[in-house]
């Protein structure tokens, strides 16, 4: 918590001043521009996948097909955050100050995803560690003279791996998962940048549902709107979304 108490502001740092007409504008563009930025999470959905990899490269069941599906499964999930990302920067468009303001829709999508894949990435890796990951002894013990030497014969995996190894990466993905960096990669995207709700407010804001009722009934064949309302409204759009990219 951070608490202001009579703090001086200097005027070149004072963003609004009285304008309490802007403030909801002002929320909306910074959240924007916040949740397209948690395209962060698809790099540590990597290292877990890589982590969930290598593990099951270590217990020697890294040919199982059901194995291989659910490294499969994680891959998608976590480029599926990645494309929402990129498509919102993509579609971002130019404002008058020379900013590029991400497309928000896309931003909202992007980052209601990150409240949910990482967490059924994070089951998988957990599936593919298996219990071991919760169940190992302590450094302490496997340092231990008398103990050490058990724990390294009967939790050996591939008889080319030292088992050290294979304790380290089921550590990395406890900690990525259950420990102090599921902090960060889990509850952190649950509610940073502003809980699930707060996206989908905006996606209900921003769907188009009485413009896509339209298109609807006009391939129907129903009375609708004239379709030059309609493909003024379709130009528009897909004129932002083709728009050509743009070299500085």
């Amino acid at each position: 918590m951070i608490v202001f108490e009579d703090v001086f502001i200097a005027n070149e740092h004072i963003f609004m001043d009285g304008e309490v007409e802007f403030a909801s504008t002002l929320v909306e563009r910074f959240t924007c521009y916040h949740r397209r930025s948690y395209v962060c999470k698809t790099g540590v959905g990597d290292v877990l996948i890589g982590a969930a990899a290598t593990i099951a490269d270590y217990n020697g069941v890294e040919r199982a097909s059901h194995v291989r599906d659910k490294l499969v499964e994680m891959t998608h999930l976590n480029e599926t955050i990645y494309g929402a990302d990129i498509a919102a920067s993509h579609q971002g468009m130019e404002m008058k100050s020379g900013a590029y303001l991400p497309d928000e829709m896309l931003a909202n999508v992007c980052k209601h995803h990150v409240t949910r894949l990482p967490y059924e990435i994070g089951r998988l890796a957990q599936d593919l560690a298996g219990g071991l990951m919760v169940t190992l002894p302590s450094e302490r013990e496997l340092r231990h003279e008398t103990i050490g030497p058990m724990i390294e014969k009967y939790l050996k995996g591939r008889a080319n791996i030292p088992t050290e190894d294979r304790i380290r990466i089921l550590r990395l993905v406890e900690n990525m998962t259950l420990g102090r960096n599921a902090v960060g990669y889990l509850t952190e995207s649950m509610h940073g940048a502003g809980s699930p709700q707060a996206q989908r407010i905006q996606i209900a804001r921003l769907m188009q549902i009485e413009f896509k009722k339209e298109l609807a009934k006009t391939l129907a064949g129903i009375d609708s709107a004239s379709r030059e309302e309609i493909a003024d409204d379709l130009s528009s759009y897909m004129a932002r979304v083709f728009a050509p990219v743009r070299h500085h």
